[in-house]
Parts: C-alpha cells; structure tokens; sequence
C-alpha cells in the first residue's frame, strides 16, 4: 500500500476505534430520576458535583439520575478498559409550570402548586420563609426516623 493510501486510512481507523457516545446536554428536574441507557457495557461512572446531581447504577447498560440541586455538572463512562464510551453534561433544572411566586412588600415567598400550593425553597425568598419551611421539613423528618 502506498504512503498516500495509508494517510487516508488513519481518519477512518480513528473514528472506528473511537466509539465515545457523546450526547447532548441532559435535562434533569429537581427531585425527578430519568434513565440512561447505554449502547456498551459501563464499569466506572463518574459524576462532576454530586450536590447538584446524583447516580445511580442499575446494571452496566442502565444508569439513573437524579436532579438534587439547580446547576450544571458533567457525567463521563468508561468500560473495563479504561475507555471513554459515554460522555454529556447535565443541567437541572426547575419545573416552573406549577410554581408560583408571590412578592408582598418587597419579600418573596414561593409555592409548588400541584394539585395545592404548598411552601417550597427557592433563592431569593424572604428569610422567615425559607427558615418555616426548614422547621416544617426537620420536624417532618424527627418524626419519621423515631418509628
């Protein structure tokens, strides 16, 4: 073969052993899972922030994740190998179709409002709110983890 064929090989040889599947950016809510399902067999997961999302393995072709916090982090997926198969980052995001904001005097207090409105956390709410609402959550869980 000559120097000219082997030259114009090397791109196709590269992108054949290359198989890294990088996806588009994945949308997460807060407090809501989606599954990922992957094409090759994972043997390591590694998450950038585990404050704003958090993995989950089921086998090595199905992974799940959960939205913990707004942001942005990275997700990347090896095999046995040591090779790159997976690769995306992953927003979290809130769902603001059931959320409602009211401002009274200046000061913020914010509800999810599905089915009913109920207290819930958002930055920039007026301080007594966000501290109710923590009160109301530690009390919820003491009561939970003495049974």
């Amino acid at each position: 073969m000559n120097l000219f064929a082997k030259i114009c090989t090397l791109p196709v040889a590269a992108a054949l052993v290359s198989q890294i599947a990088v996806a588009g950016p994945l949308s997460v809510e807060v407090n809501k899972t989606i599954p990922v399902h992957l094409r090759s067999a994972a043997a390591s997961v590694v998450l950038g922030n585990q404050t704003i999302a958090d993995v989950a393995v089921h086998d090595e072709k199905l992974i799940f994740i959960t939205g913990k916090t707004f942001g942005t982090t990275n997700l990347l997926i090896f095999d046995k190998s040591g090779r790159q198969i997976y690769s995306t980052d992953i927003l979290v995001v809130a769902n603001e179709a059931n959320v409602v904001t009211i401002n009274r005097s200046g000061s913020n207090y914010t509800y999810d409002c599905a089915p009913t409105c109920r207290s819930t956390l958002s930055v920039g709410d007026a301080p007594e709110h966000f501290e109710q609402y923590i009160d109301q959550q530690t009390g919820v869980k003491a009561l939970s983890d003495s049974n």
